[in-house]
């Protein structure tokens, strides 16, 4: 059985052209506080908002390079992934590979927020990008 089973879903992901346009649209319906951070290693500046118990996180692009310029680009702005807490994001993987799924990241890698991330690539869940995060202590 998964890691996930019975957890929550983390958080859903928006692409952005513009993030502080996206947050003058977004945090009357979520609130506060807005947790605000530049993911260097993914070209993204992200801004999570409380909505119940998950989050909403909005991600715009620093730059040309990054995966979500690209998704912009193809796609224009809109929902750009699902993102589900794990227990243990390695076991996680294992699972997911066992399954013939292809993994965008075959092994855990730093997130937004302090967590380990990986994606599971949308054609081995049924079109939608899968981002598997792990809290860590």
């Amino acid at each position: 059985m998964s890691s996930w089973s019975g957890r929550r879903v983390d958080h859903v992901g928006i692409a952005v052209r513009d993030l502080d346009v996206a947050l003058a649209f977004y945090r009357p319906l979520a609130g506060l506080p807005v947790h605000r951070e530049v993911v260097a290693g993914d070209g993204v500046e992200v801004a999570f908002l409380k909505l119940g118990e998950t989050e909403l996180e909005l991600l715009a692009s620093r730059g040309p390079d990054s995966s979500v310029q690209r998704f912009l680009e193809r796609r224009g702005e809109g929902l750009h992934h699902l993102a589900l807490e794990v227990g243990d994001l390695a076991a996680e993987l294992a699972e997911w590979r066992s399954r013939g799924a292809v993994l965008i990241d075959e092994a855990p890698r730093p997130g937004a927020r302090g967590r380990q991330v990986a994606f599971v690539h949308p054609g081995s869940a049924l079109g939608v990008l899968v981002e598997l995060c792990q809290r860590v202590s």
